[in-house]
């Protein structure tokens, strides 16, 4: 495993823990969003700032892994060869349409579907 997984994995754990960090963060600020006395060990103020710690240092690690992923993306580059796989394929100009209408009669050359024809001036 390389570098660039090992990074993704690192940065898909540190994405994780950031949403539920944020959630469970009250809108108002409020931290956890549980009441309790404030004579607690984690009392809701204390809640508040640590959560906002906690998101800060997150996000700050987040922006950083992406910063350096972009970087080792960047740095290691794509040395293949490009896939020309669903290259267009030669067209005949003209294909013949079985005959339909009288035996012994044959169809006329009709140019193939989505090829051009010059137009005569």
């Amino acid at each position: 495993m390389g570098l660039f997984h090992f990074l993704i994995v690192v940065q898909a754990i540190i994405a994780a823990s950031l949403v539920g960090i944020i959630l469970m963060q009250r809108s108002e600020g409020g931290g956890l969003g549980m009441g309790g006395s404030p004579s607690g060990l984690m009392s809701a103020r204390g809640a508040a700032d640590f959560l906002t710690r906690t998101t800060t240092i997150l996000a700050t690690l987040f922006i950083l892994l992406s910063i350096s992923l972009a970087f080792v993306a960047a740095k290691k580059g794509n040395t293949g060869p490009i896939d020309d796989s669903l290259q267009r394929t030669e067209v005949p100009a003209t294909q013949t349409l079985p005959a339909t209408s009288a035996p012994g009669n044959p169809a006329p050359a009709v140019p193939a579907p989505g090829t051009e024809v010059p137009l005569d001036k």
